[in-house]
């Protein structure tokens, strides 16, 4: 059991086993705990995963922590559907990330970059128009597999695998030629074991955040709950900058949060997805791309190695 210096809480954590994903509740007793983290969890070899829920303020996160150097660990990046036009302006169309997950037979997936989707203008719960089969474009840099698929005219941050399996964070308007899996996020929050300023530093939403730690070989996924008053606030950048590092990143980049904001992990048994946090539209959002981690076992007859 992990704890954690604040209020009395309620920690849920997912269990998954040969037999499916048990969801179960801790309760910390007030004046006995002053913090608890959920027990710790690890559904796939080099995946540890764990939430936490805080009563001051109002918080839920769910972390995923990813050990790099495991041989069996294997980060893709994935669009939605085919490209609808092909030379033409939309890249690919929209697709629920859990969908994206089970074609791609990924075995956890959190949403990837901001994006354009034809017609369709931002909102929220049930007025969101964001739906699947959309025509779709992500707003920075992408590739898979090492084909480019997305370029933008400015830099902006990106998760990138190398081909020869080096994970970085780096500035790039494009994907190079040496770049095997690549998708952006909007700004850097932590760069160098600093806090990066920004000027919206008031503004909280859900939000989903991709770091390193110092040596590279931990990759950090955080997905944090917002827009649901006296439950989950959500955090501004600052915040999110503070978990990360209290997470041990040395480096982290904001992905596209609000209502696209989710992590799901696979059930071993059923080869059914299983979302962690609650998506603010009251149902997953289709997006354009995804940040996938496979974990290759001969044994996981659902998850066949990929190299």
């Amino acid at each position: 059991m992990r704890m954690r210096s604040i209020d009395p809480l309620a920690a849920r954590f997912f269990a998954v086993t040969r037999h499916g994903l048990l969801l179960l509740t801790v309760w910390a007793m007030p004046g006995v705990l002053r913090a608890e983290v959920s027990a710790t969890n690890h559904p796939f070899a080099g995946v540890t995963c764990y939430s936490e829920t805080r009563a001051q303020p109002p918080t839920r996160l769910f972390v995923a922590e990813v050990d790099l150097t495991n041989p069996q660990v294997h980060l893709h990046v994935s669009a939605g559907g085919a490209d609808p036009d092909g030379p033409g302006k939309w890249q690919t169309t929209l697709m629920q990330p859990t969908k994206i997950a089970a074609r791609e037979k990924f075995d956890l997936v959190v949403n990837g970059d901001f994006f354009k989707a034809r017609g369709v203008n931002d909102a929220e719960g049930t007025n969101s128009g964001f739906r699947a089969d959309i025509w779709a474009l992500a707003e920075g840099p992408a590739a898979t597999g090492g084909n480019s698929w997305a370029t933008n005219v400015n830099s902006r941050p990106c998760v990138v695998v190398s081909k020869e399996g080096r994970v970085s964070l780096e500035q790039l308007a494009r994907p190079r030629p040496g770049d095997l899996e690549v998708i952006a996020g909007n700004t850097m929050l932590v760069k160098e074991g600093a806090v990066v300023a920004h000027l919206n530093i008031k503004v909280r939403h859900p939000r989903t955040v991709v770091g390193l730690n110092a040596t590279k070989t931990k990759m950090i996924l955080l997905v944090v709950d917002g827009r649901k008053p006296g439950i989950a606030i959500g955090m501004n950048y600052d915040e999110l900058a503070a978990e990360m590092i209290r997470l041990g990143c040395r480096d982290a980049l904001n992905l596209d949060g609000g209502g696209s904001s989710v992590m799901a992990i696979r059930e071993p048994a059923a080869g059914k997805f299983h979302i962690l946090n609650e998506p603010t539209d009251g149902r997953e959002r289709a997006v354009a791309n995804v940040l996938g981690v496979v974990i290759s076992q001969e044994s996981e007859t659902n998850s066949p190695p990929r190299h």
